[in-house]
C-alpha cells in the first residue's frame, strides 16, 4: 500500500487529505477483489477525477491509466505473498447468537462496544495547530505546482526513433557543427495513446515553421519531446521553450529580460570581479584577462542590450514605468508577457513558442508578427491564428493521422496546396477503384468457365498484387448553428453618458455613449486593462454605472460567453445533464439536438465535463448560451481553446447569424470577416473606428513608427 499511496501523492499532489485517506482506504480493504484496473477505476475513479479537475492537467484516461499502475503494484503484491488479508475456509456454520452467549466477559465480545469519546484535547489549540498544518501545505502545493505538472507532462509524453549511425558518430566526437533538425521515422505516444507512427520532422535555420493540426493531436506534447531533448536534438543547439510564466520575485521586468543572455550576464560578472581585483594588490596579472573580457563584451554590443530589451518590453506592452516594476507585482498574464520577451532576447538556435497570441492584445500581436518575421534562428510555433501564421510562417508543418506532413510557404499556400493534393489523392483514389472493378466484373463473369480459368487465375493474383486500396482521409467540417432569434425594433441596447469606476481617483470610463441593433456585428478592440472586459459587463448589466444610464429592450435576450466559462461548468455532469440544469423540463432528445448542432455528439455527449478538451468544453458552453434562444450575443473572447476548423465555423455562424453580436477578440481573421463595426477601449473612453479593422490596424502600424518604437539608447522617440 506505500507504493500505492506514493503514486497517488505523486499524480494527485493537491488532492484533499479527507479524500485520499478514502481512495486509499478503499484499495487497502479491497485490494484482494479487483480483477483488473477497471475494477479499481470503478471503486476509486470519480474521486481520482474530481481531484484530476484540481490539477487541471489530467484527463478520464489518465486517470484510467494511474488505476493500472496501481493494480500492477497489488498484482505483483499477491505474487509474492505480500499482501495480509488471507482468506480461510471454516469447517462448519458459525452462530453469531451463540457466540454471545458463550462470551460472559464483556470486554472479549465481539459485538462493537460504544467508547468514550470525550476529549482531552484542547480543541482550541488542536484547531490552531490543524491550521498552521493547512497553510504550510498550501505553500508547499504553490511552490511545487509548476515542476509537478511539467514534469508529469514529459513522464507520460515518450517517443522513441531510429537512430542515424552517422549523426550519432558524429555527435559523439563532437564534430557535428549543423544547426539542422532531422529527427528521423520516429513515434510519440502520450500514455496509452498513440499520436505519431514512423513520422519524420525536419527543420533549418532561417526558417520559421507553423505546428498545425486538431486539438489533442499531440502538438503541444511534440514541442515538450523537443524541449526536454527525448527526440535526439544535436546537443550544441539551444533550445528554448516558452510554456511556463516568470517566477514573480524581487527583480525588475527589465532586469529579468537582460538576465536572459548568460553569456553577457557572466562577462559582466567576470569583468566586475577582475576589476575588484586588479584595484588591490592580489591583481596583478589580470589586465590581461580583463582585456578580453572587453573585447568579448563589445563583439557581442552588451551596451546596447537595455535599449534591444526595452524595445521588445515596449513591444509587448511594457510601459517605461512598468518595466521598472518588480516581476512578482504582475499577473500570470504579464509574467507570460515577460517569458517570450526573454525568449525574444536571449535568441536560442531553435525558439518553440505555443500559443503565443493568447495571452497578448491585438496591437501586441501586429508588432510581433512584425518582429518574428525578421527572426534569423529557427523557429516552430504552434497557433491556431490563421493571419498570424500567414504573417510569420515560412513553412507549415500538418500533424494529422499520426504524421507529419511538411508543406513550403504560409498558411494560405498549405490550404492552396493541401486542397490540390486531396483532389489528386481522390482522382488517384476513383481511378483505382474503377481498375479494381473492371478486374473484378471479368473474375465473376468467367470465375466457373474452365476455358478461361487461367486467365482468372492470373487476374486474382494481379488483384492481389496491387496496393491496398485506402480512401482520402477527410477531416470532419464543424458546423456551429445558432437559433433563429426573435426580431426587435431599435433602439436595442445603447449606453448614455456612462461613468464608471471601482476606485473614484482611478476611473476606468468617462461619459461613454454607444448604441448596437439586431444588424450590429461588433468588435471592441484595445491594449490588455483598457477596459474591454469591463464594458461588457456594463452592457449585459452585471455593473450598474455610477454615472449615466444603460438601456436595454424589454424583449431583449442576452446571450453571453466568458473567456473563463471553463469555471461556470459543473464538471461532474455530462454535457446531456448539464444543458438539463440550466433549461429543465424539456425531453433528453432536445439536449441531444442542441448538443449536435455544436459538434457534441454520440458517446461524446455521454462523457463528464472533466474529460473533454477545452474546445469541446467551449461547445458545450455555446450548446447551454443558445438554448435561451437569445436575440443578441455578447461574447468575451470566444476563441480560446478552438482549434483553427472551430474558429473558422464560429465566424461563418455569427455572420450568418440574424441577431445582434459584440465581441471581444484578439484573433484578427474573425474580428475581419464578422465585424462590420469597431469599438476601441482607449483613454478611459470608448470610440467607434470608422473603416472598421484595416483602419485600427493601420492606425497601430503608425503607432509604431512615431510613438511605438525606442531609441538606441532605451528612450521612446
Amino acid at each position: 500500500m506505500a507504493e500505492c499511496k506514493l503514486i497517488i501523492h505523486k499524480h494527485f499532489p493537491a488532492i484533499d487529505k479527507d479524500l485520499a485517506e478514502y481512495v486509499e482506504g478503499v484499495i487497502d480493504t479491497s485490494k484482494n477483489d479487483f480483477e483488473s484496473r477497471d475494477d479499481i477505476f470503478e471503486a476509486v475513479g470519480p474521486f481520482l477525477c474530481e481531484a484530476a479537475a484540481a490539477e487541471g492537467d489530467l484527463e478520464e484516461n489518465d486517470v484510467l491509466d494511474i488505476c493500472g499502475k496501481i493494480y500492477s503494484i497489488l498484482k505483483l503484491g499477491r505474487a509474492n505473498g505480500t499482501t495480509s488479508s488471507v482468506r480461510k475456509l471454516l469447517d462448519a456454520p458459525m452462530s453469531m447468537g451463540d457466540m454471545v452467549e458463550e462470551v460472559k466477559d464483556e470486554s472479549q465480545s465481539i459485538w462493537m462496544k460504544l467508547r468514550d469519546d470525550s476529549s482531552t484535547v484542547d480543541q482550541r489549540k488542536l484547531e490552531k495547530a490543524e491550521e498552521k498544518i493547512r497553510q504550510k501545505a498550501e505553500r508547499k502545493a504553490k511552490k511545487d505546482t509548476v515542476d509537478v505538472k511539467v514534469d508529469l507532462k514529459i513522464e507520460m509524453a515518450t517517443a522513441s526513433q531510429a537512430s542515424n549511425r552517422k549523426t550519432t558518430k558524429a555527435e559523439s566526437k563532437g564534430t557535428n557543427k549543423s544547426m539542422d533538425v532531422r529527427v528521423e521515422n520516429f513515434d510519440m505516444s502520450f500514455g496509452e495513446k498513440q499520436l505519431l507512427s514512423g513520422a519524420e520532422l525536419v527543420m533549418v535555420p532561417g526558417r520559421r515553421y507553423g505546428l498545425i493540426g486538431r486539438n489533442g493531436l499531440g502538438k503541444s506534447t511534440l514541442m515538450r519531446l523537443i524541449a526536454s531533448r527525448n527526440l535526439a536534438i544535436p546537443s550544441h543547439i539551444r533550445i528554448l521553450h516558452v510554456e511556463q510564466e516568470v517566477v514573480g520575485d524581487e527583480t525588475p521586468a527589465l532586469q529579468s529580460v537582460l538576465e536572459a543572455d548568460e553569456i553577457r550576464e557572466n562577462l559582466l560578472k567576470e569583468e566586475k570581479e577582475l576589476t575588484t581585483k586588479a584595484e588591490s594588490a592580489s591583481g596583478d596579472g589580470c589586465s590581461q584577462r580583463l582585456s578580453e573580457v572587453y573585447a568579448q563584451l563589445q563583439v557581442i554590443e552588451a551596451d546596447k542590450a537595455p535599449a534591444k530589451a526595452s524595445t521588445i518590453l515596449c513591444g509587448l506592452g511594457f510601459t517605461s514605468s512598468m518595466q521598472q516594476k518588480k516581476t512578482k507585482e504582475y499577473s500570470g498574464g504579464w509574467r507570460m508577457r515577460l517569458a517570450l520577451a526573454r525568449a525574444l532576447f536571449s535568441k536560442p538556435d531553435l525558439l518553440l513558442l505555443d500559443e503565443p497570441t493568447n495571452m497578448l492584445d491585438v496591437r501586441a500581436i501586429l508588432w510581433l508578427e512584425n518582429y518574428l518575421q525578421s527572426w534569423t534562428s529557427t523557429l516552430l510555433v504552434v497557433s491556431h491564428d490563421r493571419e498570424f501564421l500567414n504573417s510569420v510562417a515560412t513553412d507549415i508543418i500538418h500533424l494529422h493521422s499520426q504524421r507529419l506532413d511538411a508543406y513550403k510557404g504560409n498558411f494560405e499556400n498549405f490550404i492552396k496546396t493541401r486542397t490540390e493534393r486531396m483532389k489528386c489523392q481522390q482522382k488517384e483514389f476513383e481511378a483505382q477503384k474503377e481498375y479494381r472493378e473492371h478486374i473484378q466484373v471479368f473474375i465473376d463473369r468467367f470465375r466457373y468457365n474452365a476455358n478461361r480459368a487461367s486467365q482468372v487465375q492470373s487476374k486474382l493474383k494481379l488483384l492481389e498484387k496491387l496496393p491496398e486500396l485506402v480512401p482520402v482521409e477527410k477531416e470532419t467540417e464543424v458546423v456551429l448553428k445558432w437559433p433563429e432569434p426573435d426580431s426587435i425594433s431599435p433602439p436595442v441596447l445603447q449606453l448614455d453618458e456612462v461613468t464608471f469606476y471601482y476606485s473614484k481617483d482611478k476611473p476606468i470610463f468617462l461619459n461613454v455613449d454607444l448604441s448596437a441593433n439586431m444588424d450590429s456585428k461588433i468588435g471592441i478592440v484595445g491594449e490588455n486593462g483598457a477596459g474591454k472586459t469591463t464594458i461588457l459587463k456594463i452592457l449585459l448589466g452585471d455593473l450598474e454605472p455610477v454615472k449615466g444610464f444603460r438601456f436595454g429592450h424589454r424583449q431583449l435576450k442576452l446571450g453571453s460567453f466568458s473567456q473563463h466559462h471553463v469555471d461556470q461548468l459543473d464538471m461532474n455532469l455530462n454535457s446531456i445533464e448539464f444543458l438539463a440544469s440550466k433549461c429543465q423540463g424539456l425531453p433528453a432528445e432536445n439536449y441531444r439536438s442542441q448538443l449536435g448542432q455544436f459538434g457534441v455528439s454520440g458517446d461524446l455527449s455521454l462523457q463528464s465535463l472533466f474529460s473533454l478538451s477545452g474546445g469541446q468544453k467551449s461547445r458545450v458552453a455555446f450548446a447551454a448560451m443558445s438554448m435561451m434562444k437569445p436575440n443578441f450575443f455578447i461574447l468575451d473572447e470566444p476563441t480560446n481553446h478552438l482549434d483553427m476548423e472551430t474558429i473558422e465555423a464560429l465566424g461563418k455562424s455569427l455572420i450568418a447569424y440574424k441577431g445582434g453580436v459584440i465581441l471581444v477578440s484578439h484573433d484578427e481573421r474573425l474580428l475581419k470577416h464578422v465585424c462590420n463595426e469597431i469599438w476601441l477601449c482607449k483613454d478611459k473612453t470608448v470610440k467607434r473606428i470608422e473603416g472598421g479593422f484595416e483602419a485600427y490596424k493601420n492606425m497601430i502600424e503608425q503607432e509604431f513608427n512615431t510613438t511605438g518604437t525606442m531609441a538606441e539608447d532605451g528612450t521612446e522617440h
